[in-house]
């Protein structure tokens, strides 16, 4: 179903499906984008204030806007978006955990000066297997709005 900026509501809540990081899958990306020695370094994790490997905070981040944005619920909708607000990693992400991703809509603002468009706030929120919450984040989203034929 189409969805436009008027077809959300604060509070709605969207869940997407969730996904699995292998130890492969966290050294290919930190080896890439974030070689610190607790993701790229089995040893040196070990040794960290973590006590083993674990997933770049950018990498969990962009997982989980993935599976939110593979879902669909924001196909049409979206026109991309200006930034990212109160961006949290509040529990590691090890080799095995299976994250779970959430959307809940905090405010829908039509725009005063372009009619054919607003903001969404997006809260997403990322949850391991045992229902820690493990990131947080707000996205700011530029709206389609559906346009009447007149």
């Amino acid at each position: 179903m189409d969805r436009y900026l008027d077809d959300f509501s604060e509070g709605d809540l969207f869940k997407a499906p969730g996904f699995t990081l292998s130890e492969g899958q966290i050294l290919d990306f930190a080896l890439t984008y974030d070689p610190q020695p607790f993701h790229i370094d089995a040893q040196a994790a070990s040794e960290s204030p973590y006590g083993g490997l674990i997933s770049s905070g950018f990498q969990t981040l962009a997982l989980c806007f993935r599976m939110v944005v593979q879902s669909g619920v924001f196909q049409t909708v979206s026109m991309g978006g200006p930034g990212i607000d109160e961006l949290r990693f509040l529990a590691p992400v090890r080799p095995g955990d299976t994250i779970r991703t959430t959307a809940q809509i905090l405010t829908v603002k039509p725009s005063r000066s372009k009619p054919d468009r607003g903001i969404l706030r997006i809260q997403f929120r990322g949850f391991n297997q045992h229902g820690d919450e493990v990131i947080s984040f707000i996205v700011i989203m530029l709206g389609r709005r559906e346009q009447s034929s007149e």
